[in-house]
């Protein structure tokens, strides 16, 4: 596979991730549209920037992500809450919501110009991790990322999966991210092979 759907995302710590994972076990999740996370093949991650590359690209990429790394500290990471709304579908997703930073507002801006000019975002099945068939859905957040959901529309959340969060929890949480890392996209837009990553 020479061409590839990837994310740049910030992977949270251990701790934070565990969370993530309880709370995606716990939701009644059915049918086609399930998301399952853990810690290997399905990582809870903090999406910065999407797009489509070709495999070759990696390196290149992996060295500019260094680079904004070194210039823009993350800081500490805050969830919010909890937020459910409904895809394109009428599908009900949960996530965890983030406070929004200046300096992750520009982490998010730095990588997208890193990104820029070995992204394109014209998403296609055969692109995508593993061989279930994609959703439209995931192809369309993909190929709109820049226009919809980039610049002023970032908005940072973990997603937890399809389905409504029923346990209690305190919030807010803060927590810290362990890296930034460039991941394989598969369908629903999850992380599932980490193709690069920078140890924060």
């Amino acid at each position: 596979m020479n061409r590839m759907a990837v994310d740049v995302v910030l992977l949270p710590d251990e701790a934070m991730a565990a969370r993530a994972i309880e709370a995606n076990a716990a939701l009644e999740q059915s049918g086609a549209s399930r998301i399952v996370l853990d810690s290997a093949t399905c990582l809870p991650h903090i999406s910065l920037a999407m797009g489509c590359i070709e495999r070759r690209d990696v390196k290149s990429i992996e060295e500019n992500l260094r680079t904004v790394v070194d210039r823009h500290p993350v800081g500490t990471l805050t969830i919010t809450g909890v937020v459910t709304s409904l895809n394109a579908r009428g599908e009900p997703v949960s996530a965890f919501a983030m406070a929004k930073t200046q300096a992750l507002q520009t982490l998010h801006e730095r990588v997208m110009e890193a990104t820029q000019a070995h992204f394109t975002y014209d998403a296609t099945d055969a692109m995508m991790h593993g061989a279930e068939e994609t959703a439209e859905t995931s192809l369309a957040w993909i190929r709109t990322f820049r226009e919809k959901a980039a610049w002023g529309a970032f908005f940072l959340h973990i997603t937890l999966g399809y389905g409504v969060v029923r346990q209690a929890m305190c919030f807010p949480i803060d927590f810290a991210a362990r890296g930034l890392a460039l991941c394989h996209l598969g369908n629903h837009c999850t992380c599932r092979e980490v193709l690069a990553e920078v140890t924060l």
